[in-house]
């Protein structure tokens, strides 16, 4: 039944290989409870308690609410595919909360920092791939996955703009600066012509699809050349660019398109952190703010 529902995410759903392998892992290790506690493999029986026991290991276990949640939602998402095909007629993740935590506050990469590199670091930088990562990341607010499958047939440069397929397949076109495109030519001119060079824009020395992993690593270098702040991955580099896009005054249901976030709620989330800058756009832009800046 496992598999069928991986499937399920796979041809249906047409979820990312990287969300399917995240679903079967916390399935995986609640099978292996499942079969530690009940002395079963179909898990399509359990109920509320052994949830709840699970739960209650994880906890045990040191395992952080976030992760415990995850694997919930991804339980929670495999009962109610067995609710919808007719094997069971109740979800036993239905009354179970998710685990209350306050979220760590993400601090971005100043844009005093970001400028720092681009014109140092950046700009002495040999490597036109590593500077590429960096730039795309940064300027396009794109995820590390996105970076990776990005396709070679969804990059007009000519018309400054990327074609990026998102989570669920969803398709999102984003613009770049010219400067960006320029960098992005300069990529081309050396990038090395075999393997899976027509399907994917970046590639490695071996013409292969970039590893995550690898573009992990080339963000950690040289974000730790600018800044002592202790995030320094990819997804900072995209919190950076929403916050200082949001600073700068860009509408958030602008910056919602071009992030690919599906409300406007996860977009917010950048907001938090420049509550200054919306009173002072409030203050300029709201008519009953202006007319009692009048009087």
């Amino acid at each position: 039944m496992l598999n069928k529902y991986l499937e399920y995410l796979q041809f249906e759903k047409r979820y990312s290989p990287h969300t399917i392998t995240s679903y079967r892992k916390d399935l995986e290790d609640f099978s292996h409870f499942y079969l530690k506690t009940e002395a079963s493999e179909d898990i399509s029986k359990a109920d509320k308690k052994v949830i709840r026991n699970f739960i209650v290991e994880l906890s045990e276990n040191n395992i952080s609410k976030r992760s415990i949640n995850r694997k919930l939602s991804s339980l929670r998402s495999f009962y109610l595919f067995l609710l919808k095909i007719g094997d069971i007629k109740v979800s036993p993740t239905e009354s179970i909360s998710s685990l209350k935590f306050y979220a760590e506050k993400q601090i971005p990469i100043s844009q005093e920092e970001m400028q720092a590199l681009s014109d140092g670091v950046l700009t002495d930088q040999p490597d036109i791939l590593e500077k590429c990562i960096i730039e795309v990341l940064y300027q396009t607010g794109m995820r590390k996955a996105e970076l990776c499958g990005l396709m070679f047939e969804h990059v007009n440069i000519g018309e400054n703009e990327l074609k990026v397929i998102g989570k669920g397949n969803k398709e999102r076109f984003i613009p770049v600066s010219k400067e960006l495109s320029g960098l992005l030519k300069s990529y081309l001119a050396i990038r090395r012509p075999h393997n899976e060079y027509k399907t994917y824009f970046f590639i490695n020395k071996k013409g292969k699809k970039l590893n995550e992993k690898f573009v992990y690593v080339v963000v950690n270098k040289y974000l730790s050349l600018v800044t002592t702040k202790e995030k320094r991955s990819p997804h900072i580099l995209r919190h950076s660019f929403a916050t200082h896009v949001l600073d700068n005054g860009a509408e958030i249901s602008k910056v919602k398109k071009i992030l690919g976030h599906s409300s406007l709620a996860s977009t917010q989330v950048y907001t938090n952190a420049n509550i200054e800058q919306l009173k002072k756009v409030f203050n300029q832009a709201h008519p009953r703010a202006s007319k009692k800046e009048e009087l």
